[in-house]
């Protein structure tokens, strides 16, 4: 993935195993398997462009290590004392990237709170029944699988 998420764009098997080849030998079919594996799971998305395929990133590396964040916040039984042992690991680097985005997110937030903007969404959202009947999801647009690691084999190693 960190390949895929590198280039930016759609490649093939042939772009991502010669910029690997740059730092060590591997098989043009390890890289097929692996980017194969990687569509299966919804991490990239293909398309046919003659015999081979051009593959891309479903969501942005960001997006992945938000997700990943959320979810190990989420999985703790508190929260607060998760995020402050958290902040104690951080970087000053890290802390003013941190203190950064939150002044980004309170811009974007209305003034009323959060209270208030949960109102409009719910307000807003349509009735489940309406949700599933108005975007039916299919197989090739479901996301990664609950603790699937793009890239990762066996061992739990990322590529």
């Amino acid at each position: 993935m960190t390949r895929v998420w590198e280039w930016n764009r759609p490649v093939t098997v042939r772009e991502v195993l010669e910029d690997l080849q740059k730092e060590r030998s591997i098989a043009y079919t390890t890289v097929m398997t692996v980017l194969d594996n990687l569509h299966q799971k919804g991490w990239v998305r293909r398309e046919a462009e003659g015999r081979a395929y051009r593959y891309e990133a479903v969501s942005t590396r960001a997006a992945y290590a938000a997700a990943l964040m959320n979810e190990a916040w989420s999985a703790s039984d508190n929260p607060a004392a998760a995020l402050v042992a958290f902040f104690g690991m951080m970087s000053p680097e890290q802390r003013q990237a941190l203190r950064d985005a939150v002044r980004m997110v309170e811009v974007d937030e209305p003034a009323d709170g959060a209270e208030h903007q949960a109102q409009q969404v719910q307000e807003a959202a349509p009735a489940e029944e309406d949700r599933a009947q108005a975007a039916p999801r299919t197989a090739g647009e479901a996301g990664p699988a609950e603790g699937d690691e793009p890239g990762a084999n066996a061992t739990g190693k990322g590529r």
